[in-house]
C-alpha cells in the first residue's frame, strides 16, 4: 500500500510540474521564436530569451542559449501530427518486396504466450538443388530485415550485399540462402505492429514476451513449408550469431554446420545493461503511451536516443580516434549543448536515419529476447518443464488464463544497494572458476547438442557489445563438451577496428573465413 501511494504521490508531482511548466514562464510567445533555417530537412526556430517586465532589473547577463537540435525534434513531432490521420503518422517500415510465409498453426512461446497464427516474411538467393541439401540459413542482427541482399523484386543493397552472390562467401553458384525477419520484428513476419486475429487491433504491448529460440521454431517452420529436412549450414552473426546456435541446440539433427560471428552463447551483464538503457530512453518518451502509438505520433526522441546509445556499442575506440579524435564540427564557432563535436554530429545522424525506420515496440521485444538468452543446461531444462506444462494445459482443453501469462512484475521496496563485501555476494561458479577461464560446466553441458556439428566461432577483438572473450567461452565450451571440429577465428585491432559491425564491413577476413569453412 505504502508503495502505491508513493507512485501515486510521485504521478501527481509531475503533473503538477507539468503543468506549471505548460502554464508558467517557461512557454514562449511566438515573437520570440524566429526561423534561422533547416536540419535534416527541418526547421530550426531560435528563441530568444524573454525580456524581464521590470525594467530596473537589467537585460539578462548572457544570451538564451539557441538549441536548434531540439527544435529538430520538436519540428518533426509537428509534422508527424498534421499527417494524415487515415494513415496514422507512423511510417510503414516495410523495406520492399517479400515473400511471406502464412503458418495457422498456432506457436506456443518459452514464457507462456500464444500466437494463433504467424506471417514469415523471408527472401532468398540461388537456386534449391534436387535433395534440398545445400540450404544455408541466415539469420540476422536485431533491426535487420530479411534484405540481405538484392533480389529482382527490390534492387536495393542489402546489409550483406558484398556477402552473398555468385563466388561470394555465401557463394549463390552453389547454395540456396534464405534470409528471415524475425518474429517480433516490423519488416514483414509477426510482431507488436501486426493485427491480432483476436480482435482486429495491433498488438502493441500485448504482444507476447519473446525469445531467441522462439524466433527459430518459428524459421524452422518455415524450413518445414519450403521441404529443407536439414540445413547445410545455421549462419548468423549479432543476435543472429545467438540464433545460428540455438538453432543446433534445438534441432541437432537438422543443421550440418554451423556459423556464429560476433556472438555468444549467453548475454552478459555488460550487454544487457546496454540494450536496457535504451529500452528506458525509449520507455520514457512521452509518445511511447505504453506501447499505443499507432495511429498517433510515435516515439522518435526516445528512439533516436535508443539508437545514439546502441551506436556507442557497434563501434569502436580506435576506429573513432582515427575516424573523428577530438575535432569539433565548426571550430570557429563557440561550443555548444546540441551537438557540436565531429562524434556528437556522427551519432546524432546515426539516429536521425533510424528513428523512423524501425517499430519501437519491435526494439522492446527483440533486445529483450537478447537479453533472456542463454543456452546453460538449466536454463533449457526450465524453460522445457515451463512449455511442457503449457502444452499439457492446452491439450487438456484448460488453455492458460491471460492472468497466467501477464506480467507481474514489481519493483524492489529498496533500492539496490551497494555490497561492500563483492566476494561474498560472487556467484558460486564464477568463484570456482580456474585462472584459464574455463566456461562453467552449466554452459559445457547445454551446448552438448553441438558435439557432432562442425562448427565457426567469431570475435573480434575491438568489439565491446560482444566481446572477443564471449567467442572463446562458445569454443572452449563446445571443445569441451566433445566437439572435434571447432574452428575459433579471433580478429585483432590490427586486422579490424571496427568494433561490433566489423561482420558488416570486413569482407576480407570476416567473408574469407566463412567461406573457407563452408567449403
Amino acid at each position: 500500500m505504502a508503495q502505491r501511494l508513493g507512485i501515486l504521490a510521485l504521478r501527481r508531482a509531475s503533473a503538477s510540474l507539468r503543468t506549471a511548466t505548460e502554464a508558467g514562464p517557461f512557454r514562449l510567445p511566438a515573437s520570440q521564436i524566429s526561423l534561422v533555417g533547416t536540419f535534416n530537412g527541418t526547421r530550426l526556430l531560435h528563441t530568444q530569451s524573454p525580456k524581464r517586465s521590470n525594467a530596473s532589473q537589467g537585460e539578462a547577463s548572457n544570451p538564451a542559449m539557441a538549441f536548434p537540435c531540439l527544435d529538430a525534434l520538436e519540428t518533426r513531432s509537428a509534422n508527424l501530427e498534421a499527417r494524415s490521420l487515415s494513415s496514422g503518422p507512423e511510417p510503414a517500415y516495410t523495406v520492399g518486396v517479400t515473400e511471406t510465409f502464412h503458418c495457422t498453426d498456432p506457436i506456443l512461446l518459452d514464457w507462456g504466450g500464444v500466437l494463433p497464427e504467424f506471417d514469415i516474411a523471408y527472401e532468398t538467393w540461388g537456386r534449391m538443388n534436387a535433395d534440398r541439401s545445400n540450404v544455408i540459413l541466415l539469420h540476422t542482427g536485431l533491426s535487420a530485415s530479411s534484405h540481405a541482399h538484392s533480389t529482382e523484386s527490390n534492387s536495393q543493397p542489402g546489409w550483406w550485399e558484398k556477402f552473398i552472390g555468385p563466388g561470394g562467401c555465401l557463394d549463390t553458384d552453389k547454395y540456396f540462402v534464405i534470409c528471415t525477419n524475425v518474429i517480433g520484428g516490423c519488416f514483414g513476419s509477426t510482431g507488436p505492429s501486426s493485427i491480432d486475429p483476436a480482435d482486429g487491433q495491433k498488438y502493441a504491448t500485448r504482444f507476447p514476451i519473446l525469445t531467441m529460440e522462439d524466433m527459430v521454431r518459428a524459421q524452422f517452420k518455415l524450413l518445414e513449408h519450403l521441404g529443407v529436412e536439414k540445413l547445410y549450414a545455421s549462419v548468423g552473426s549479432s543476435m543472429g550469431g545467438m540464433q545460428s546456435l540455438a538453432a543446433g541446440v534445438l534441432f541437432p539433427s537438422k543443421v550440418g554446420r554451423i556459423i556464429s560471428i560476433s556472438g555468444c552463447a549467453r548475454s552478459h551483464p555488460y550487454s544487457i545493461a546496454m540494450r536496457h538503457t535504451q529500452r528506458q530512453v525509449l520507455m520514457m518518451d512521452p509518445n511511447w503511451n505504453r506501447g499505443f502509438y499507432y495511429g498517433k505520433v510515435p516515439p522518435h526522441a526516445g528512439m533516436k536516443l535508443a539508437r545514439e546509445i546502441a551506436t556507442v556499442t557497434y563501434r569502436s575506440g580506435p576506429e573513432w580516434e582515427q575516424r573523428f579524435g577530438r575535432r569539433r564540427a565548426d571550430p570557429s564557432k563557440p561550443p555548444a549543448l546540441c551537438p557540436d563535436f565531429l562524434i556528437e554530429t556522427y551519432l546524432d545522424h546515426a539516429g536521425e536515419k533510424f528513428c523512423l525506420t524501425y517499430d519501437p515496440n519491435s526494439l522492446l521485444y527483440v533486445s529483450k529476447a537478447m537479453d533472456l538468452f542463454d543456452l546453460g543446461h538449466k536454463n533449457q531444462q526450465v524453460a522445457a518443464q515451463r512449455r511442457a506444462e503449457r502444452e499439457e494445459l492446452i491439450q487438456s482443453g484448460s488453455p492458460p488464463r491471460v492472468s497466467d501469462v501477464s506480467c507481474s512484475l514489481t519493483l524492489p521496496d529498496l533500492p539496490y544497494v551497494e555490497q561492500t563485501d563483492s566476494e561474498s555476494q560472487m556467484d558460486e561458479s564464477i568463484k570456482s572458476l580456474p585462472a584459464d577461464s574455463r566456461p562453467p560446466a552449466d554452459l559445457i553441458a547445454g551446448l552438448a547438442q553441438l558435439r557432432d556439428i562442425p562448427t565457426l566461432v567469431m570475435g573480434v577483438a575491438s568489439d565491446i557489445l560482444f566481446p572477443a572473450w564471449q567467442q572463446r567461452e562458445v569454443a572452449n565450451a563446445l571443445r569441451l563438451a566433445g566437439n572435434r571440429n571447432v574452428n575459433h577465428v579471433e580478429l585483432s585491432e590490427e586486422q579490424s577496428m571496427f568494433g561490433h559491425d566489423t561482420f558488416l564491413l570486413d569482407l576480407k577476413n570476416v567473408g574469407g573465413n566463412v567461406k573457407n569453412f563452408l567449403g
